[in-house]
């Protein structure tokens, strides 16, 4: 399916994205994985959660859709053996997460996913659930692979990379594990597993070592709990950078998660002179919640600091976009693990953009874009995607912006994390039509 995006005007009115990816997957799996039942309120029901919904099925827990984003998990207090494949989609977050569980479990599971998770690094988990003593059965540390677990012994693993899927599966293979586990990652990355893992009565604890803090997590038994999915912050980033783009627009965005290590995007576009502040705070569950007041501004180009990339790193392609419509340089670095998301992100990204009419370049890890401000980008392009949603997504925004529309291609994909775009654009005035 194509999508055409065009020059529609200001925006306005009240939008709620869906719930947060990253909490969706972790509520439905820490719920399979405790002992009890688990209510979910807000869930995202998109094509990637809904992997983790059937897989928590086939570990063994009752999954059930109450009502529209309410969902209950019945759990029995652990994994057992799946009599079929766990597949995992498109979903990078499902599968790390879901191999690290089962390692701590005396059963051996088989994962896949599509061409596109295919492709991407499983080293990284592999890597330090080995240590920990499973087992793996793979080619080139890809999918399809076998996990057998159990019989875990934990570690101090230091991460070469800030990863929150990494820190995710090794600590839920230390809820199992002989001793304490604890994860050390260059860079503080999205906290929402350390969180969560509190709510669910995990014995868990932050630890200084090297004058930083990192999680530690000794053997658990999880009970279920109440969990609440507030929007996604990384899906509000669409809208927002719309209304930012767009002159005279003025928009809210409800219920939007403000999770400290979540927001290297909106720290990012403050500092490029945006127009965005933060009512009614609120902290329901665990996580902290606002709503988002953005008002059409002028921008100019930042160079955002290396350390802040974990924070922001599904945010870059459209503040590479945003970037388009500034003043001035923008120079993203240290986001190299743009290069092994759903595609490489960073030559999709530059490609679309020159094929647009903007002045941008690749960099080892990350891309340089000169913008000449508002009004400024001809637009005009088909966009390949490579099926990444959120290169999708961002290319849109540009077209509702830019002076001629742009199409982008395989935008069926943009359901893995935001089922609802179109129309949640289209209600704020957006001109986006499928072709």
């Amino acid at each position: 399916m194509r999508l055409k995006a065009r020059f529609a005007g200001p925006l306005s009115g009240r939008a709620r994205p869906p719930g947060d990816k990253s909490i969706s997957h972790r509520a439905l799996i820490f719920g399979a994985l405790a002992q009890g039942q688990t209510e979910v309120e807000g869930l995202l029901e998109s094509e990637d959660v809904k992997c983790s919904a059937e897989a928590a099925r086939q570990f063994g827990a009752a999954v059930e859709r109450t009502g529209e984003q309410r969902w209950q998990v019945r759990g029995a207090g652990g994994f057992s053996q799946p009599s079929e494949t766990i597949d995992c989609g498109n979903s990078g977050t499902a599968v790390r997460l879901l191999i690290g569980a089962a390692s701590g479990y005396k059963i051996s599971a088989r994962f896949d996913g599509d061409q596109s998770l295919r492709k991407r690094p499983m080293n990284r988990i592999i890597a330090p659930l080995s240590q920990m003593g499973a087992r793996f059965d793979t080619t080139d540390n890809r999918l399809p692979l076998i996990v057998h677990g159990g019989k875990l012994k934990g570690v101090a693993y230091r991460s070469p990379v800030s990863s929150a899927q990494v820190k995710s599966a090794v600590l839920l293979a230390g809820l199992r594990a002989e001793g304490e586990t604890i994860l050390i990652e260059p860079e503080r990355s999205r906290d929402h597993t350390e969180r969560m893992l509190g709510v669910f009565g995990a014995d868990i604890d932050m630890v200084e070592i090297d004058g930083g803090l990192h999680p530690r997590v000794r053997p658990s038994e999880l009970k279920g709990a109440n969990v609440y999915v507030p929007a996604d912050p990384s899906s509000a980033a669409f809208p927002v950078a719309a209304a930012l783009i767009l002159g005279k627009s003025e928009i809210s965005v409800a219920d939007v998660l403000v999770n400290p290590l979540r927001m290297g995007l909106y720290e990012t576009l403050l500092e490029m002179g945006a127009k965005i502040s933060y009512e009614e705070r609120r902290d329901p569950v665990g996580e902290p919640i606002a709503d988002l007041i953005v008002r059409a501004s002028p921008l100019f180009g930042v160079t955002p600091p290396v350390k802040r990339a974990p924070s922001m790193i599904d945010e870059f392609p459209i503040l590479a976009v945003v970037a388009a419509f500034a003043e001035g340089e923008t120079r993203i670095a240290g986001a190299a693990e743009l290069r092994v998301k759903e595609s490489d992100r960073i030559t999709l990204m530059v490609d679309g953009l020159k094929a647009c009419g903007v002045d941008a370049e690749e960099l080892p890890d990350g891309m340089v874009i000169r913008g000449r401000g508002p009004k400024s980008v001809r637009g005009g392009a088909q966009i390949r995607t490579m099926g990444d949603h959120r290169v999708a997504m961002s290319f849109l925004v540009l077209g509702m912006a830019s002076k001629e529309p742009v199409t982008v291609d395989e935008a069926e994909m943009i359901a893995t994390s935001f089922p609802g775009f179109v129309e949640l654009m289209t209600a704020l005035g957006a001109d986006i039509r499928p072709l």
